[in-house]
């Protein structure tokens, strides 16, 4: 408690204020090459060639990469350095080049001519995981969990808590996807040293994750590439994921020269990773009492076009669908479809934020269904302690019932002497 309530100087803030925090762009190495992007000008579509001699051939340019100069071809997953014959989403990396500036580098880029047989692209999740769907990539359209298309979880008896209620509530919502918007755009300097070992500036927000997955593209062991994490000018998430850092490594082992890449502020809007947006269907068996006893849901995650972070945040999505609320027949339905849109991933309370919104909007229209306040609905279905949660874990700490009881004192809200007296201690009746 030595730090609670008390104003504690933020350790890198004078940096901040002051203008003197050092990021990856501020790192500054004699005879940097500049990398610039070739992307995917469509959604979905087959490359039947890409012609890179152009680019090549430019005075300034030191190199040009596509599949073919990968030794893995392959992070997060199923994510591709560079697309190889299959495009999954508009801005998808098909090639990138090292020149001496970035108007090299940039017209390099220009010089690159892709032969690409554009096809149908799907970005409704709801219309990919349809039985007979188009695919959207040759993987298939949805996510797997383990051998099955869908996260199940599943307590007591949904269909007999159904009969016994007397109120059946049903709601669909949708949480729409979010990009992060950092200030800090995508930055990577990759800095190869005369003892062999690559030297990589990132922007990482899981270090030791990345290093990981770079590795396994380079095809290098992990004692030959040091990942040097600098500050971060914002990432919320969005700097979970591998974005520069296996290209600027290629293009410097290929050169021999330090290499950086500094995406504009067009690619981190349109092709880095968002959160993935999330339909969320309830139907709710309810007592006149307003006390939940069934709970069924179906919900279908957009997962873009890789996997990424994706099963983690279905995952998480299916574990917290009962919310803070002991409900004593659920079963939970998640399916995360592809899309050819930018892939889903990490955004701060990935898989919840989502699913917080949709059973709070849900407890809204419980309450006014059974004719009950906002407070009191909460506080009569409130977790105590004790009680499992649909999975069937016991939490060892339980504040809802305080919690409700809090926001209601603040706000102004007089609660009735049953509601008042609760506690999270409390059995149920």
């Amino acid at each position: 408690m030595a730090m609670v309530g008390k104003g504690v100087p933020k350790m890198d803030g004078l940096g901040h204020v002051t203008g003197t925090t050092k990021y990856v762009d501020d790192v500054y190495v004699k005879d940097t090459l500049i990398c610039k992007g070739f992307r995917s000008p469509v959604a979905k579509g087959k490359i039947r060639n890409i012609d890179i001699s152009k680019a090549q051939n430019l005075p300034g340019v030191f190199a040009v990469l596509t599949y073919k100069d990968v030794p893995c071809n392959a992070y997060a997953g199923d994510w591709p350095v560079f697309a190889e014959e299959e495009i999954c989403f508009r801005g998808q990396l098909l090639a990138a080049v090292a020149a001496i500036d970035e108007d090299t580098a940039q017209e390099a880029v220009s010089l690159i001519e892709a032969d690409i047989e554009e096809q149908t692209p799907y970005f409704d999740p709801r219309e990919t995981i349809k039985p007979g769907a188009p695919l959207v990539k040759a993987a298939g359209n949805v996510l797997k969990f383990g051998d099955d298309d869908e996260m199940v979880i599943h307590l007591g008896d949904v269909e007999e808590g159904f009969k016994q209620a007397d109120y059946i509530v049903e709601g669909e919502y949708y949480y729409p996807a979010a990009e992060h918007s950092p200030l800090e755009t995508q930055t990577s300097l990759a800095v190869p040293s005369p003892d062999g070992k690559l030297n990589v500036y990132t922007t990482s927000q899981c270090l030791y994750w990345h290093l990981n997955q770079l590795v396994a593209v380079l095809n290098l062991p992990m004692a030959k590439v040091n990942m040097i994490g600098a500050t971060v000018g914002g990432g919320f998430g969005g700097k979970n994921d591998l974005h520069a850092d296996p290209v600027t490594a290629l293009l410097a082992l290929k050169t021999m020269r330090p290499v950086k890449w500094r995406w504009t502020r067009e690619e981190e809007l349109t092709c880095s990773t968002e959160r993935g947006a999330w339909i969320v269907k309830f139907k709710d068996g309810v007592t006149k009492d307003g006390r939940i006893i069934a709970r069924s849901m179906d919900d279908i995650m957009d997962g873009g076009a890789f996997a990424s972070f994706n099963l983690y945040a279905a995952k998480k999505h299916a574990y917290f669908s009962a919310g803070p609320y002991y409900i004593p027949n659920v079963l939970t339905r998640v399916t995360c479809a592809f899309t050819n849109k930018v892939p889903s991933s990490s955004m701060r309370g990935f898989g919840l934020t989502g699913c917080a919104f949709a059973q709070e909007v849900q407890m809204e229209k419980i309450a006014k269904t059974v004719g009950m306040d906002s407070y009191e609905i909460r506080l009569i279905n409130a977790l105590r302690k004790g009680e499992p949660t649909h999975t069937g874990s016991v939490p060892d700490s339980v504040a809802a019932i305080e919690v409700v009881q809090k926001l209601a004192a603040n706000n102004g809200i007089k609660l009735g002497k049953k509601f008042t007296d609760m506690s999270s201690d409390e059995r149920r009746q």
